[in-house]
């Protein structure tokens, strides 16, 4: 059954210290080095925003409010040698992230809340908006949500005759390189909502967005159904790390 957008569940037990044990909670005092790079981090970030940080230091910010009274620079580079970059750390999952020394439950639960508020701003670019006239917004949507996930999500967008998307649904999860995809759920769904149009969305945890032959014929599937039905598919999108491929576009629609 299709299930609704929601944000990343994280069934995480947050502990009311800090992640790991610091010798300066015994005092409650931070060491005045630390006190004073994280005052001097805040008041770069407030005069010149996120563009004044490289990533390691953004990742610092974000890790003060988890480990509260001890130096995280050691734990935001550790982090990031681990995944890449800073969008990879925030969209790693909670069990990877996990796996990663110093990085406990109060250190997943906000760099998840980062990747919520995220996904939800761009969200809120697209909901109930035009979108074939919103595009760009509608393909960093996508690649918030999408482009760094571990394993195949397989989505739905739902339009109307004015091409609003009324809904975005996630239809089916998958493996590295694989997700189930049933046309008649999909077009079943879209007279539900009495929807008009739809647009589907997937993305490739290898990076290449180049569709495979499962990928063209699942698409061909839909097209039928959708036909059948005085439906229109207006693209089947492929998110990859760095960019995307559009069916429409490429000519396989």
């Amino acid at each position: 059954m299709a299930q609704s957008f929601n944000e990343p569940f994280l069934p995480l037990t947050v502990p009311a210290e800090p992640d790991e044990a610091e010798p300066q909670a015994l005092t409650g005092r931070l060491p005045s080095y630390i006190a004073d790079h994280r005052q001097r981090l805040r008041d770069r970030f407030m005069q010149g925003g996120g563009a004044a940080l490289p990533d390691y230091e953004l990742l610092e910010l974000v890790l003060f409010r988890a480990i509260p009274r001890q130096d995280v620079k050691p734990l935001a580079r550790l982090l990031l040698d681990t995944f890449g970059d800073f969008n990879r750390v925030i969209t790693a999952s909670p069990a990877r992230l996990q796996m990663v020394k110093g990085a406990g439950p109060a250190v997943v639960l906000e760099l998840k809340l980062i990747e919520a508020a995220a996904q939800r701003m761009m969200r809120a670019r697209v909901i109930q908006k035009p979108l074939l006239s919103s595009w760009d917004a509608l393909l960093d949507y996508c690649h918030t949500t999408m482009a760094h996930r571990e394993t195949e999500q397989f989505r739905v967008l739902f339009l109307d005759r004015k091409n609003v998307l009324i809904a975005d649904e996630e239809q089916a999860r998958g493996t590295v390189d694989h997700v189930p995809v049933y046309p008649r759920e999909i077009v079943k769904r879209a007279l539900e909502l009495n929807a008009s149009a739809l647009i589907l969305v997937h993305n490739h945890p290898s990076g290449d967005p180049t569709p495979s032959d499962a990928d063209l014929s699942m698409t061909a599937q839909v097209q039928d159904a959708c036909q059948a039905l005085g439906l229109v598919l207006h693209d089947h999108l492929i998110i990859g790390k760095s960019r995307e491929l559009s069916f429409r576009g490429s000519g396989y629609l």
